[in-house]
């Protein structure tokens, strides 16, 4: 069976960056990728409610600096920065090193493959009908300027005995487009019949990739009209036409 590749790993180094970046050798390689799993395993499971989309990790000397994307960024931060200072403490002592914790705001959660999978799966937790939480999360992603997107569930839906896959589109998701910018979100919801698996693609658009690093937007192709449609007006206007004849001089 074909399966499909993560769109952000086969987009590194064309559109996408690396979520963590740093250098290391052999001997601390193993244990710095440990450390990040647990970074992002702990931050996820403390600001589960705040809507965290990325976490981009990167690293220098005895400092880690943490890039924290999310929807509410407000839950984060707290009364007077209490809550982030919290965070930052929790950090410190889990990695014995200096931390330095970033808040972004994802400016559109609904176009935010990750959060729209979360949310699939949060409606789905809450007894909403698949196929219903599904097509709500597709309508809104749409009316807030996705390009096109792709949903799928699997596992015992709706109860059933035995686990199977459903999923809808809507648009344009090119996957195997480099230039293409494409999210992908993965997240589980659970059940009394045990886990569902939800998967989102969501299309941004294409980019252009350059050397500086700038990524700008490409525009859409005007529509052509139709060559025949043109030809077929063009003989309808010649019928219509009749030379003028000059007199000819005596």
């Amino acid at each position: 069976m074909g399966q499909k590749v993560n769109p952000h790993g086969l987009r590194v180094g064309v559109i996408k960056d690396w979520d963590s970046r740093w250098f290391a050798n052999k001997k601390e390689f193993a244990s710095l990728l440990l450390e990040d799993h647990q970074i992002r395993k702990a931050l996820k499971a403390k600001l589960n409610t705040a809507g965290v989309s990325k976490i981009e990790i990167e690293r220098a000397a005895s400092k880690v600096k943490i890039n924290l994307f999310v929807a509410k960024p407000g839950m984060v931060i707290g009364k007077g920065g209490a809550g982030i200072e919290a965070l930052k403490n929790e950090m410190e002592n889990m990695t014995k090193k200096s931390v330095v914790i970033n808040i972004n705001e994802v400016k559109n959660p609904e176009r935010d493959a990750q959060l729209v999978a979360e949310n699939i799966a949060l409606a789905i937790e809450r007894r909403v009908a698949f196929r219903r939480a599904m097509k709500q999360g597709i309508q809104r992603a749409m009316k807030a300027g996705a390009k096109g997107i792709k949903v799928a569930t699997s596992g015992r839906l709706g109860g059933a005995e035995m686990a199977r896959t459903e999923g809808y589109s809507e648009g344009n998701v090119p996957l195997q487009t480099l230039r293409a910018d494409i999210q992908y979100g993965f997240a589980e919801a659970n059940t009394t019949y045990g886990k569902i698996g939800v998967k989102v693609w969501i299309c941004n658009g294409e980019v252009l990739p350059t050397r500086n690093g700038a990524t700008p937007r490409v525009e859409e192709p005007k529509k052509r009209n139709d060559r025949k449609d043109n030809k077929k007006n063009d003989r309808r206007d010649n019928r219509n036409f009749r030379p003028r004849r000059e007199k000819r001089e005596e």
